[in-house]
């Protein structure tokens, strides 16, 4: 299994990012934490990077089952998806494989939840990016 997932969106940072949040929502995930690598690596460095966003995705519901099925899962959430522009101006969605967290445990009750955020995120980038091969 693919520790990332990547998604191909034909537009620049700017643009996808907020159809990207917007697919997240409908499919109930809000965004718990952001990191603006850009603007962080600038302040601490003084580098100048590529845009680069990394966001923390969470729906309460999957969240509260798993972390009743192990309490140490929340070391792995909220989901990470990194986005970053390349240099032709696409954007690359990177989401962290939630599938791989019920790989990681061994509690029983991990699969539903980590299949469940797989399916709906998946679904969600897909309305809104092309799936890229890892």
């Amino acid at each position: 299994m693919n520790p990332v997932l990547k998604y191909r969106m034909p537009k620049p940072l700017t643009e996808a990012e907020p159809i990207v949040r917007e697919a997240l929502k409908k499919a109930g995930f809000g965004i718990l934490t952001e990191v603006d690598v850009t603007a962080t690596l600038r302040e601490k460095l003084g580098v100048e990077t590529r845009p680069y966003k990394i966001l923390g995705a969470c729906n309460p519901g999957i969240a509260h089952r798993a972390l009743e099925a192990d309490p140490t899962v929340g070391a792995f959430l909220p989901c990470g998806l990194a986005m970053y522009e390349e240099p032709n101006g696409e954007t690359i969605a990177a989401l962290q494989n939630p599938g791989l967290i019920s790989q990681s445990f061994e509690a029983a009750g991990l699969a539903a939840p980590a299949n469940e955020a797989l399916e709906l995120l998946d679904a969600a980038l897909r309305t809104v990016a092309q799936a890229v091969l890892a």
